[in-house]
């Protein structure tokens, strides 16, 4: 039971529904276990002749009464035993997905989604198997075991018990070997299970590139290796339990024909009775259930305990961003940014992303960020928003070194808006709305308005309440950048960050936005980071980023003056325009 000490807190908090339930599942075997001794009293007394019509009817009162006992008390076992561990499922499920979330965003950079869907999905169902159903298995293993061989011990005979039980033993050995192959089998089937699951994720979020490169065919085959693995992994454990199963019925079957050869003999010579021997085969009959029922424990156990090992590697991950004890919040945040000599790179990587960059960057004044991709440009996004930490350097929000202010205190006055443009998988409005927990219509589309996207969002029929589907698929690329730029206006915030989002949306549409910007960031700090110059010209300052350095710096009319990279992009792309508004 060690994968399941991380589950403490929840057998502590539910102790007493464990205890009353198995007091209930107690009281069913109880009821069961009577009535091999009715049969006895019952074949008895009608094998003397004895028997009268009260009798009868006292007997099938007695009957009637134990069969209502065993249904009212089953409900009540179920109730708070199987009740319990659905309790457990909800719970765990909540804490899988909470643990999840305060994982830093490197972790989703080595984990696929399919697999975590996997570990939410199947392993969470497999520990609440074991908690639930396996402990009714367990008890009731060992409490008719004990109890039935001892009754069949003191009431019938002790020779007739030990000889019926010799093939317990083997059966006790065969199942601990059993379970060994079944835990390894089952593992294996997760496994596959989850490669399986993030293949598909992938399709269905990748469907518009899958169709555009023509890869149906392709996918569905590699679909169809991965799912023959599946099948082939769960064929392995089905012949298992083809064996298990049947294994356990033959050798528990033995018992039997050593209680009828044996046992009528014994009837016949007269050393026990016939109600002796109709009890005996009755508790014989109960027995069965037990020992086929460990066979199964062990099954359940072996997958619960499979399961809970791959969770507990999960609840085991610590966040690589920790917020310090001592984090202070920043209740007037002004949006004083400064890099003082960073050095970064990424997790497994060997190149620096920056590399002794320093840059102040004023409350309320604006800065352009430029350079081939793989320049560093979205690495001063993530360093800004504490996705990561830096190497080498400091970075100082407002003066404070940044990683001594809460996490929700920094990110709460910054508004990113990221290349992705990820969008939600319902309305427009509550993806507008995504980042502050009230708000109001008109808040909603006043930034939309801002984000040029009001007008687009008018002419759908359903205008606001538009579900946009999966990541936002029935929209167009500009705009989804429209409408994540609208959520980032609509909380207010002191630093707006725009990573190359704008790059979807004509250059009319977006000198209406910057113009919307200029007015609503006014005073506020803002960083820009694009690949047209026509994005940034008008900002107070503007970097040109190579290798993660910074080869120039200053305002457009000062480095167009200076007539290197950045003069040399401006002709480029004025050349480019210029052939484009020609055809």
């Amino acid at each position: 039971m060690g994968h399941f000490s991380t589950l403490k807190y929840f057998f502590v908090k539910n102790k007493w529904y464990y205890f009353w339930g198995i007091i209930w599942l107690l009281l069913v075997d109880v009821f069961q276990l009577i009535i091999p001794e009715i049969l006895r009293r019952f074949t008895d007394q009608l094998q003397e002749n004895t028997l009268t019509r009260s009798d009868l009817l006292r007997y099938g009162g007695y009957i009637l009464l134990i069969g209502i006992g065993i249904g009212f008390f089953r409900f009540l076992w179920r109730i708070f035993i199987i009740g319990t561990s659905r309790r457990l499922e909800y719970e765990l499920r909540n804490k899988l997905f909470s643990h999840l979330l305060s994982l830093s965003t490197n972790y989703y950079t080595h984990n696929k989604t399919g697999d975590l869907m996997a570990h939410a999905t199947n392993d969470i169902n497999a520990v609440r198997m074991a908690l639930g159903m396996g402990v009714v298995m367990m008890t009731d293993a060992v409490f008719i075991t004990v109890v039935a061989i001892t009754m069949m011990a003191r009431t019938t005979d002790y020779r007739l018990t030990l000889l019926a039980l010799i093939p317990l033993p083997i059966l006790a050995v065969s199942i601990g070997r059993f379970g060994k192959v079944i835990h390894r089998r089952f593992k294996a089937v997760q496994e596959a299970i989850s490669t399986l699951t993030d293949t598909v994720q992938e399709n269905f979020s990748g469907i518009r590139v899958v169709k555009s490169f023509v890869q149906e065919e392709d996918e569905v085959k590699k679909f169809n290796e991965k799912n023959h693995n599946l099948f082939q992994k769960n064929m392995g454990l089905v012949k298992l339990y083809g064996l298990f199963h049947p294994f356990i019925q033959f050798v528990s079957a033995l018992s039997f024909i050593i209680v009828v050869g044996y046992g009528g003999m014994l009837v016949i010579y007269g050393d026990i009775s016939l109600g002796d021997f109709i009890a005996f085969n009755s508790y014989l009959s109960l027995l069965v259930w037990p020992v086929m029922a460990i066979g199964w424990v062990i099954n359940v156990m072996q997958r619960g305990t499979a399961s809970m090992e791959r969770l507990n590697k999960i609840f085991s991950e610590t966040p690589e961003i920790i917020e310090d004890s001592k984090a202070i919040s920043l209740d007037h945040f002004r949006g004083n940014i400064e890099f003082k000599q960073v050095t970064f790179k990424y997790p497994n990587s060997h190149v620096n992303a920056l590399e002794n960059f320093s840059i102040k960057i004023p409350e309320g004044r604006s800065l352009g960020v430029i350079g081939k991709t793989g320049s560093g440009k979205s690495s001063i996004a993530n360093l800004i928003l504490r996705l990561y930490d830096v190497d080498e350097g400091n970075i100082l929000i407002d003066g404070h070194p940044i990683e001594k202010l809460q996490l929700a205190s920094l990110r709460q006055h910054i508004g990113y808006v990221d290349q992705d443009s990820f969008l939600f998988s319902t309305t427009i409005s509550e993806n507008i709305a995504f980042g502050i927990d009230k708000y109001t219509q008109l808040e909603v589309e006043e930034a939309a308005k801002l984000a040029e996207v009001h007008d687009n969002i008018i002419d759908f029929p359903k205008k606001y309440d538009t579900y946009v589907g999966e990541r936002g698929v029935t929209l167009s690329g500009g705009q989804k950048q429209r409408v994540s730029i609208a959520r980032s206006l609509v909380k207010k915030p002191q630093v707006l960050i725009l990573d190359d989002s704008l790059s979807a949306v004509d250059t009319d549409t977006e000198e209406r936005i910057l113009k919307s910007l200029k007015t609503e960031m006014r005073g506020k700090t803002n960083i820009i980071i694009a690949h047209r110059i026509s994005t940034i010209k008008d900002c107070d300052e503007i970097i040109v980023l190579e290798e993660g350095k910074i080869l120039e710096q200053g305002t457009h009319e000062a480095l167009l003056e200076n007539r290197k990279q950045y003069y040399e992009l401006y002709q480029k792309q004025l050349l480019e325009e210029k052939i484009a508004s020609e055809h």
